[in-house]
């Protein structure tokens, strides 16, 4: 197993929105993420730490306008937090070891594939491709990203 941290020198590699995202909590515009229409087989890892998040299977068209998955590929990588927020009660989303903002996690999600809607902001995202797994250190992890179409 991989050790995942947060690490100065990449947080200080972030872009301006990147790190507004993942270390002021930050939003990204609704319909702009990068990853937002990424139909790629693969995982999303955070941008900061490397610890897997999502898988491609998890991916899921919400509308939202953020990239929205049903489940968390390593559930003990996510971290939920009562969020009191803009006047309202969510539940916001970070990563364990690299404490990154990455979103908030709402019950209206697939009900056939556990009611849950993940909704993540790209930035605070890294996509590797199934292709690239293996040599980046993930391959335990191909089990859960679906075959190519």
């Amino acid at each position: 197993m991989s050790k995942y941290e947060k690490r100065a020198e990449v947080v200080d590699s972030l872009s301006p929105e990147e790190f507004y995202v993942t270390q002021e909590s930050g939003t990204e515009r609704p319909g702009t993420g990068k990853l937002l229409n990424n139909k790629e087989p693969g995982i999303y890892v955070d941008i900061v730490s490397g610890e897997p998040l999502f898988a491609s299977a998890d991916k899921y068209e919400s509308g939202c306008g953020w990239p929205s998955f049903t489940k968390p590929i390593e559930p003990a990588y996510v971290v939920d937090i009562e969020d009191r927020t803009l006047g309202m009660v969510r539940t916001e989303v970070r990563s364990k070891h690299g404490d990154s903002h990455l979103g908030h996690v709402f019950p209206d999600g697939p009900q056939d594939r556990g009611g849950l809607r993940y909704c993540i902001n790209s930035a605070s995202l890294r996509f590797i491709h199934r292709d690239d797994m293996e040599g980046e250190g993930y391959g335990e992890y191909l089990n859960q990203v679906e075959d190519a179409a």
